[in-house]
């Protein structure tokens, strides 16, 4: 028998993370703490060491927010410690970000969660989720959970603290829940012992006291630097505007939409009284056509007025013989108003008016309230400083059609809505102190 030996020796910290026996683990991790070769040489070790008869082919997969985080982050360090495995007869795959080893045909794949639909249908018998902080939670219930559900795979969530609404802060309240079902590890800069003192205070003094909570302490309460709606998320929380809002069958429910395919598409479901926005449900999903969503609107069954949806709805598509969505929809009897083309900072400055006077039910909107509170400007490293426009990720889309909704939910009046006419605009008012002259007889001039 060949003995193999992978040039990989764990730090000390980590040690209790390769040991553990639980099936769903999670980390949280400083800054060049180590994380991803430790996420790493286990894909490595739980690949090549797999052998059940009864799951034949293993597959394991490593998830990053973005595909080409995943090859800047980890396929550098896959290919250098599988280079020591070739007597196993290993297999790299360049184009495909994969390595396959021949004697058990077991394979380790790259993924990106921005297309975790190319993850749908697949089987798993262990996922690494690096960075998790900015994968949707949706992700997990949609894609991974599913993936490992016929083998029995186990899941390892890592990343470094970005507030709790997200995949990495849920996963660590579940973990913090049920110890007997979850491997739960924090490692904070000050007590893992991995860097030096100097060079932590050197980052300490380069950056704000928030940034260096939240990236070397795995501080979760930290604010989210550069969050584009975290103050006004904020104050719906500290003044009780998120908690349970009951549909109003008298008002109708209004829509604002964010479209995508290969992206997600987002809808909001609110209500106009007196001036004040009352958000009562949230829905979002990817990868599916017009014809799903408009069946999730019929199973709400809200009694509906205005839909609004991007301008780019007007446009045909090829996959649906050049008809638009709004054309797709309008067969289907639902009419799909397109919104005017406005700037993000108008769309922005709106939203942040609007969530001054909204309410939102803590349960239905969740994800779209952990969309909103996430919701980031680009970091322009060169220049150390936050851009203009947002980034685009997992919040984009529920961000989007809350910038949609901002923009339009001040012209869907009813007659619930409207203010109630003042004295002198009543009719009875009016008859009494301009009477109508228009049928008396006209008197002729002599």
């Amino acid at each position: 028998m060949t003995e193999i030996v992978i040039p990989y020796k764990p730090r000390d910290q980590f040690i209790g993370y390769h040991t553990h026996d639980k099936r769903f683990g999670v980390s949280v991790c400083h800054r060049r703490a180590g994380k991803t070769v430790a996420r790493i040489n286990k894909l490595l070790r739980c690949a090549i060491e797999f052998n059940d008869p009864l799951k034949p082919m293993p597959r394991f997969g490593y998830l990053a927010p973005y595909h080409v985080q995943a090859k800047d982050i980890a396929w550098i360090y896959l290919k250098y410690y599988a280079h020591c495995l070739e007597p196993l007869g290993t297999k790299i795959n360049e184009s495909e970000l994969s390595i396959t080893f021949s004697h058990n045909q077991a394979t380790i794949k790259l993924y990106g969660a921005e297309n975790a639909n190319r993850m749908r249908g697949i089987y798993f018998d262990g996922i690494a989720a690096d960075e998790a902080q900015d994968i949707s939670p949706v992700t997990l219930n949609t894609v991974i959970l599913p993936c490992l559900a016929d083998r029995q795979g186990w899941l390892d969530v890592s990343g470094t603290p970005k507030g709790w609404s997200n995949l990495l802060g849920r996963l660590v309240e579940l973990a913090t829940k049920e110890p007997e079902s979850w491997f739960l590890q924090i490692l904070k800069a000050s007590e893992s012992g991995i860097l030096p003192d100097s060079e932590l205070a050197l980052q300490r003094k380069l950056m704000t006291d928030a940034q260096y909570r939240q990236e070397f302490e795995c501080d979760f309460d930290a604010a989210i630097t550069g969050a584009v709606y975290g103050e006004w998320v904020s104050n719906l929380l500290s003044n009780g505007r998120i908690t349970k809002v009951d549909y109003d069958p008298e008002l109708p429910v209004h829509t604002a939409w964010d479209l995508g395919y290969g992206d997600a598409t987002a809808i909001w479901f609110y209500q106009v009284h007196f001036g004040e926005v009352r958000v009562i449900d949230y829905y979002q999903n990817n990868g599916e056509g017009i014809e799903h969503y408009l069946d999730i609107l019929k199973s709400k069954g809200y009694k509906y007025g205005k839909h609004r949806v991007p301008h780019d709805a007007r446009h045909g598509t090829m996959a649906a013989g050049g008809k638009s969505i709004i054309l797709q929809a309008s067969a289907l009897g639902y009419t799909l108003i397109p919104i005017s083309i406005d700037s993000i900072s108008n769309r922005i400055e709106a939203g942040r008016k609007t969530l001054e006077v909204s309410w939102f039910d803590a349960e239905k909107c969740k994800e779209g309230l952990a969309c909103l509170k996430q919701y980031q400007y680009e970091y322009d490293k060169d220049k150390q400083t936050y851009r203009d426009s947002p980034r685009h990720d997992w919040t984009s889309h529920g961000s989007d059609a809350w910038g949609y909704l901002a923009q339009t939910w001040r012209e869907v009046k009813s007659a619930q809505e409207k203010e109630p006419p003042k004295f002198w605009e009543h009719q009875q008012a009016k008859d009494l102190f301009f009477p109508d002259r228009s049928s008396r007889p006209v008197r002729q001039r002599i």
